[in-house]
């Protein structure tokens, strides 16, 4: 199957969107080591903070991810075998997501802050 125009370009958009996602997540790991080694507060609260910016930058990075892999499968190869892989997927990288978000803030993401 040949692919369109379109396709073309929204197949180079979908790995865009997946490179910045991986630009996200590699960046903000090296920024969170940088940040972890000048750091003056206690070890403790440092590594609480070097995780804490970690897991901030796999979530943004695995919604570039996701949005990446929407691109490709609802407009590049809609077959029902790939909308089940993006499923699949999504299913796998929300689960993930929810997981951090719950490590991270202490309360999962539907419940209200604690005041």
């Amino acid at each position: 199957m040949e692919l369109t125009n379109f396709q073309k370009i929204m197949e180079i958009i979908g790995t865009v969107v997946d490179g910045i996602g991986v630009c996200i997540v590699v960046g903000g790991a090296l920024y969170s080591l940088v940040m972890f080694i000048a750091e003056k507060h206690p070890q403790t609260e440092r590594y609480t903070l070097f995780r804490q910016h970690v897991g901030k930058s796999i979530l943004l990075g695995l919604e570039f991810l996701v949005a990446g892999d929407i691109i490709r499968t609802v407009v590049v190869a809609p077959t029902l075998q790939n909308v089940i892989v993006l499923s699949i997927i999504v299913v796998i990288r929300t689960f993930l997501s929810l997981t951090l978000e719950l490590e991270l803030e202490g309360r999962w993401p539907w419940q209200k802050r604690n005041a």
